[in-house]
């Protein structure tokens, strides 16, 4: 057993009532935040990603009808970096009451398993306020090969043992795991080639550089219109409005169950009061309500679906155990 010395202990108590003295002043503040004046100065919207990305553009759309609604502004703040992990670390240890974040969906779920040394735990430090919007990805080929249906392709890679080649936007990517838990539940193989991002994965796939791709939605569907790549399945649980008239992934292959879509949502620091959470979840939902917002975001591929705070968690939960598994599976870990 360690041995302590007995003139450290008034220090250890001073430190002690430091840290009690110090936890009460914050909750403190937070509690106060909860009454009616709050908000007391200008809320920060953090988005751990650039300007003009998805996440970027969920969170202003949410910024400005929120600042008129709080009568504070509503300020958005890119934070971007380490695949998004940057902007939820910060908002994890905001303590003013005033901070929050929109992001991806990764950064939430798979985070935790690809990157070691993640400075933040999303159950200890960060609460859900609500899922703000969701995509399904559109399975794509090159509209050489011979494949008409997802199933052709399917029945032809298992009988002659074919490899098939696909894009993505990264290792670790929701377009990466989704490809690989495809490959799993089908019963094929597939060969992984990371890109920068879904327009290359498009001239890849054009060019005939890679047989597939797993792309956003709008970018599929105006390419397929132009004959330059073959639409056979998108990855929602059910059809999509997004892509009118695309089979499933689980109908067109025959993989009852399969779904794999990729969400932003909206969350806040743990020590964040309930009532002013809960007033910010039903806010945020009245706002991807509104129909010039869900146009804007339906012309990007994304359907504003809005969602309590507790229908978040459980889209953390169970996103998380599923791309775990192919997580632990491939053995990958980020840096």
């Amino acid at each position: 057993m360690p041995c302590l010395s007995l003139r450290s202990a008034p220090r250890r108590r001073t430190l002690f009532a430091f840290a009690v003295l110090s936890g009460t002043l914050l909750a403190t503040g937070m509690a106060r935040g909860a009454d009616a004046p709050w908000p007391t100065q200008p809320v920060k919207l953090v988005v751990g990603f650039p300007a003009g990305t998805s996440p970027d553009t969920v969170a202003r759309l949410i910024a400005e009808p929120l600042s008129q609604k709080l009568g504070k502004p509503v300020i958005v703040e890119n934070k971007p970096g380490a695949a998004g992990n940057i902007g939820v670390d910060l908002v994890a240890r905001a303590t003013d009451g005033h901070t929050f974040g929109v992001t991806a969906h990764g950064p939430l779920t798979t985070s935790a398993l690809l990157y070691p040394n993640l400075p933040y735990d999303v159950a200890r430090d960060l609460q859900p306020l609500s899922l703000a919007a969701v995509s399904p990805q559109i399975l794509v080929i090159d509209p050489k090969l011979p494949y008409a249906t997802l199933r052709e392709l399917v029945d032809d890679a298992r009988a002659h043992h074919k490899e098939i080649s696909y894009g993505s936007v990264g290792v670790g990517s929701g377009s990466h795991l989704t490809g690989e838990l495809f490959a799993q539940e089908a019963g094929i193989r597939m060969m992984h080639v990371p890109y920068q991002g879904f327009p290359q994965v498009t001239m890849a796939v054009m060019s005939g550089q890679i047989q597939a791709g797993f792309m956003a939605p709008s970018g599929a569907i105006e390419q397929a219109k132009a004959g330059k790549v073959r639409v056979l399945g998108v990855t929602s649980a059910q059809p999509s409005p997004l892509a009118p008239g695309v089979p499933t992934v689980a109908q067109a292959a025959g993989l009852p169950g399969f779904a794999a879509e990729l969400w932003i949502g909206a969350y806040a620091p743990r020590a964040t009061p309930a009532p002013v959470a809960a007033m910010l979840a039903k806010e945020i939902n009245a706002i991807l309500r509104s129909a010039p917002v869900r146009a804007r975001l339906a012309a990007q591929g994304w359907d504003a679906t809005g969602g309590s705070p507790a229908e978040m968690a459980a889209r953390i939960e169970t996103d998380t155990r599923r791309w775990g598994e192919v997580i632990k599976r491939l053995g990958l870990k980020l840096e």
